[in-house]
């Protein structure tokens, strides 16, 4: 699923950040006992094009050290064998939003801290930017995050109830350029069908991303689909709000004139929509 999929890979020879040796595992040792499954769903699901590319990076020792320390505290593997009680993770009436691919975290912390009556449901494979979101979340006493492990379209799906989250954010997803690729896009038709079933009416659906052919696309698929409303009345995309951060990446790629498209819709009234399975 990410940089721990490889279990049998021995940790580098060299000294860790505090000087002291690094800690070599035998074949077969998982990475992070505490932490993060590899791959928590396993078999137990149908194989299906993923909309996610698992990234391999190096892991710091601040981002293993998190993951060991609070992983037990504040994570969850996404194993589609159980159904999330949110009140019981973030505390009763506590409306969630889930973000999809939060990267290194930063912006989420930075959400969570200007915001910290609503609890964010965290969901990436990255393995370091795990690591990266629970140590800021110590760091500046965010307890209304939580950071979910694996395929969010399995969490969808399988462990959360209708009409659970008061928002669904999806920044900069990959934008799979090729043509031939465009059916691993996270945001198409089916993917909606199965979020307007788990969004509460008059949840709000933020999409952001730098890569133009992709926000046209997301716009499209958007505005046909009978459960979201444009909160543009142009029908077009919005100013980035002030609740979502610029982020250093996205600053530099404006000053190289990339331009940034966010979406805003909402969750209109139900219709009758039942989720694959339901």
């Amino acid at each position: 699923m990410s940089d721990f999929l490889d279990s049998t890979e021995e940790t580098r020879p060299a000294s860790a950040e505090d000087g002291s040796p690094r800690h070599h595992r035998a074949k077969g040792e998982p990475r992070f006992p505490d932490g993060p499954q590899a791959d928590p769903a396993g078999s137990h699901f149908e194989r299906r094009i993923r909309s996610f590319q698992p990234r391999r990076s190096r892991v710091t020792t601040g981002q293993a050290d998190a993951l060991q320390r609070l992983w037990p505290k504040w994570g969850l593997d996404i194993d589609g064998r159980r159904t999330l009680d949110l009140a019981e993770l973030f505390g009763a009436d506590v409306p969630v939003v889930l973000e999809i691919g939060f990267g290194m975290g930063e912006a989420t912390a930075q959400m969570a801290a200007d915001d910290q009556g609503t609890g964010i449901l965290a969901v990436d494979v990255h393995t370091p930017g795990q690591g990266n979101l629970l140590n800021l979340a110590e760091r500046n006493s965010l307890t209304n995050i939580r950071v979910a492990n694996g395929d969010a379209i399995i969490l969808l799906r399988e462990m959360l109830p209708p009409d659970s989250l008061n928002g669904l954010r999806v920044f900069f997803p990959d934008p799979w350029p090729k043509k031939r690729h465009h059916k691993r896009r996270l945001i198409q038709p089916d993917f909606l069908d199965l979020a307007a079933t788990r969004l509460a009416p008059g949840a709000l659906v933020h999409c952001a991303t730098d890569w133009e052919p992709y926000a046209e696309q997301m716009l499209e698929v958007l505005s046909a689909h009978p459960a979201f409303e444009n909160t543009r009345p142009d029908g077009g995309f919005a100013p980035r709000p002030e609740f979502r951060p610029l982020t250093r990446f996205e600053g530099q790629g404006l000053d190289k004139g990339h331009v940034v498209n966010d979406l805003l819709f909402r969750r209109v009234q139900h219709r009758d929509q039942h989720a694959p399975g339901d």
